[in-house]
């Protein structure tokens, strides 16, 4: 009970959001970047379920971003075609590098996905004559839904694609964190040799949580770049994968809800720090996640759900 709470506390607010971005045109662009981040968010959180930490699943975001840069340049695509083909490309990616990553755990996991993050990183910003190099690409806007609109109009569209884009991997998240795999995937935590014992293939449901989890990143790197209307190697950088393992431990990862609160927080403490001491925006989140850290090892997610379990049982 209470999580359905919580769950309609949150979506009222992020109703509330929206509507203010759409009052208040400034605000668009950063809740736009909160629910991309958020996506890609929600793939690290699928990881964290089956006790594993990525430090390189930027380069699903990455991957995703480029797609996006590229078809548009080349074909000019319809955004949501774009949006598709960033995300297909990302899961085809992730289920390559899956086959091979499901035989590791812990920091030998962590690590080998950060190697294969950093090759990424280092291809695109080598091959300068077909990637940008460290510019990256820009790329023209797009149609929505093959209607040419100007910026305004375009990022109000895209919002809204974002927003339900987000409550749909939301509800996925959940509803695989509930089956028999996502149950699965939770005991390769727990217990991976009891999996093995019952015939379940443990890297067979690693693999598909990884899979999911790619898929989640590059649907999120594919809204930041239509966002951006650019794209740059440091979308691969390892410092943006630990951005997203950060939001995810801030937000906490015992919901999908915790993906897209610790998105927001993130994303707003970030504008306001970095207009209020520039430069040393960064010293803000530190402080805010060694809070969060003491206060609420679970994530504000769990803070909040802990709260109104009190106040219920009160």
């Amino acid at each position: 009970m209470g999580s359905l709470r919580l769950g309609v506390i949150v979506a009222v607010l992020v109703a509330a959001l929206v509507w203010l971005s759409l009052a208040l045109p400034w605000l668009k662009t950063p809740v736009l970047m909160a629910l991309a981040n958020g996506l890609a968010v929600a793939g690290v959180i699928v990881l964290l379920r089956a006790g594993q930490v990525s430090f390189g699943h930027g380069m699903f975001a990455c991957l995703g971003g480029y797609a996006v840069a590229f078809a548009g340049r080349a074909w000019h695509l319809d955004a949501l075609l774009l949006v598709a083909l960033g995300t297909g490309l990302a899961a085809a990616a992730g289920a390559l590098i899956g086959a091979f990553m499901v035989r590791y755990r812990g920091i030998f996991f962590g690590m080998l996905n950060l190697a294969f993050s950093m090759v990424l990183y280092s291809v695109l910003g080598k091959f300068g004559g077909l990637t940008g190099g460290t510019d990256g690409l820009r790329f023209d806007r797009p149609t929505f839904a093959s209607v040419a609109m100007p910026r305004e109009a375009f990022e109000t569209a895209l919002l809204g694609l974002a927003l339900v884009l987000a409550l749909a991997a939301g509800w996925a998240v959940m509803r695989y964190f509930g089956s028999l795999n996502g149950q699965a995937l939770a005991a390769v935590k727990t217990n991976e040799t009891r999996l093995e014992y019952l015939g379940i293939s443990a890297k067979r449901v690693f693999w598909g949580g990884y899979v999911l989890s790619a898929t989640l990143c590059g649907l999120g790197g594919s809204v930041f770049a239509l966002v951006q209307g650019l794209v740059t190697p440091e979308m691969g950088y390892w410092v943006r994968s630990g951005e997203i393992v950060f939001i995810a431990v801030l937000g906490g990862s015992g919901h999908a809800l915790g993906a897209f609160i610790g998105a927001f927080v993130f994303e707003f403490v970030k504008l306001y720090a970095a207009a209020l001491i520039t430069g040393a925006w960064q010293l803000a989140l530190g402080l805010v996640l060694i809070v969060m850290v003491f206060v609420a090892p679970s994530g504000i997610f769990g803070l909040l759900e802990s709260r109104l379990r009190l106040k219920a049982a009160a």
